[in-house]
């Protein structure tokens, strides 16, 4: 089957800058982590503002997360993903809406910017999908490397795929 997960979340409050969503994937022998879309938008009000957004792998010290498990994309699919969800950043572990950053230097994979009236949506071709090895021991995480000027009612996920 396709093995292919979301994580998601809405309604959040964000602390500013913050990582949004942090995936650290399993141990090997396991799946390596495909990372194939991301999006971010925002409910609260209706005053256009541009805001930074990030890709970030991270090595050690992660951040301190709310734990979300990931869903399978197709509901027949049997399969559970080897990811859990955790508040540490740990290996094999997902979360969301850090609540501490964790002393770890951040590697930016990918920099951008968006305006919050319009969200954010990078759906990566075959050839940019960020694949994360089983084992690899970096985190992947979704940042926003300077505060919104709004901070509440924020919608934020991503897609993966085991392969």
């Amino acid at each position: 089957m396709a093995r292919e997960f979301s994580i998601s979340a809405g309604g959040i409050t964000v602390a500013g800058a913050t990582t949004l969503i942090f995936v650290n994937p399993s141990a090997a022998p396991n799946f390596n982590i495909e990372f194939l879309r991301f999006w971010v938008g925002q409910s609260a009000n209706a005053t256009s503002a541009q805001q930074r957004i990030e890709l970030i792998n991270k090595a050690s010290v992660f951040p301190t997360v709310t734990a979300a498990t990931p869903t399978k994309l197709k509901v027949a699919d049997p399969n559970v993903s080897v990811i859990t969800g955790g508040t540490a950043g740990a290996i094999g572990t997902a979360g969301t809406n850090a609540s501490a950053e964790g002393a770890g230097a951040a590697v930016v994979r990918w920099d951008d910017a968006f305006n919050v009236l319009n969200g954010w949506l990078h759906v990566a071709t075959p050839p940019e999908t960020a694949i994360y090895p089983a084992g690899f021991g970096n985190g992947l995480g979704l940042y926003f490397p300077v505060g919104p000027a709004t901070l509440t009612n924020w919608a934020f996920g991503l897609v993966f795929r085991e392969v």
